[in-house]
């Protein structure tokens, strides 16, 4: 049982993260904005990795570098995601986030001189190719991309950004790591909210409160805990499969739930980007990944 419980906790951990657009949209629904949510979320964790970022201090203050670029692109990554299934349409933002394994070919290649191989080059074409099909083909030459689209895609780039330093920055522990992109999503929402981007509400809720609070300390922090435990305690490929199921955990539920329908082409993109995922993941190696110099 216990070899198969790193299996599990991935797997609860990604069908959390799957399903998170539920309570989004739902406390969202009650009156609090995608900005505003973000930042009182992210505001409560913050608070809660204080104690262990004061304690691992002498673990990561030689490298704070490592930690200004892990809250930068981890903090964007989770502010864009989160704003965008908000806002969004919960497959079409999930796909487009999904495009990972070009952003993981192009930062492997030009930031970490990564050796990338023909099956790594497929999957970055397929990726483009199932993204191109997804935003509307040639049509998406004719009009602008929509804002949302840009938001869901540029937070797949961050999250594959903030993934390598997460990986050349080994010396500092991943606790650190965490603590470090929870801060950087709260400051980056408060910086946003301070340049006039979304308005405080003069009123919220007790069922607003009670709701933020339960998701980010039930939902959020689980999903988080699960997801980073769960990776460090298996092989990097078959956790990358397992990850995987929030892709179809989310597509399934918006259906089912939402309404959420996709037409022939998003279908037919989303399967090359499924695919380019499986590929990325089956080829993904526990490679020897080098002392942090950052």
């Amino acid at each position: 049982m216990r070899a198969h419980l790193p299996v599990f906790v991935l797997l609860g951990a990604s069908v959390l993260w799957g399903l998170s657009w539920l309570p989004l949209k739902g406390i969202n629904a009650m009156g609090i904005d995608g900005i505003v949510l973000i930042f009182i979320v992210y505001g409560i964790l913050s608070l809660v990795f204080t104690p262990l970022l004061l304690k691992q201090f002498t673990h990561y203050k030689h490298h704070p570098k490592a930690m200004f670029l892990i809250a930068l692109f981890g903090g964007g990554a989770s502010l864009a995601f989160t704003y965008a299934l908000i806002n969004g349409e919960v497959i079409r933002v999930m796909v487009l986030f999904y495009l990972l394994p070009l952003w993981g070919v192009l930062g492997g290649k030009f930031f970490l001189r990564e050796q990338i191989d023909r099956w790594r080059y497929l999957g970055a074409a397929l990726a483009i190719g199932g993204a191109f099909i997804i935003l509307g083909g040639f049509e998406v030459f004719d009009s602008p991309l929509q804002w949302i689209d840009l938001i869901a895609l540029l937070s797949g780039l961050f999250f594959t950004m903030n993934n390598l330093v997460f990986r050349a920055a080994q010396e500092v522990k991943v606790g650190a790591k965490i603590g470090a992109m929870f801060y950087g999503t709260f400051t980056l929402a408060a910086l946003l909210l301070l340049g006039g981007v979304e308005s405080l509400p003069e009123f919220i809720s007790t069922q607003a409160w009670s709701g933020l609070f339960l998701y980010a300390l039930l939902w959020l922090l689980l999903a988080n805990l699960g997801s980073q435990w769960g990776v460090t305690h298996m092989e990097a490929g078959r956790s990358s499969i397992i990850i995987i199921m929030e892709l179809l955990t989310a597509v399934v539920s918006a259906t089912l739930i939402a309404g959420e329908i996709m037409n022939a082409h998003e279908y037919f993109g989303g399967v090359l980007i499924v695919a380019a995922a499986f590929i990325e993941a089956l080829r993904t190696k526990d490679d020897n990944i080098p002392k942090t110099t950052i």
